[in-house]
């Protein structure tokens, strides 16, 4: 299973989005998605919801503990 940096970048690819344009959506620093993305940071319960709910998925898919979108 994928982790949550994995699961990130591959969710924000897929819709296409630079890190930027990304950043400017959820209202964090690109440099925070970098590190996110990189597994040097780890996000708080509230950017895992805006994510999960961005790419309206679980936020266990979200952290790599489900397959299940």
């Amino acid at each position: 299973m994928q982790k949550f940096n994995q699961r990130l970048r591959a969710l924000r690819e897929r819709e296409n989005l630079s890190q930027q344009k990304f950043s400017d959506i959820i209202g964090i620093s690109k440099s925070s998605i970098n590190m996110y993305e990189r597994g040097e940071r780890e996000p708080n319960f509230e950017k895992l919801e805006r994510f999960a709910d961005y790419f309206n998925v679980d936020i266990d898919y979200l952290l790599g503990k489900s397959d299940i979108e």
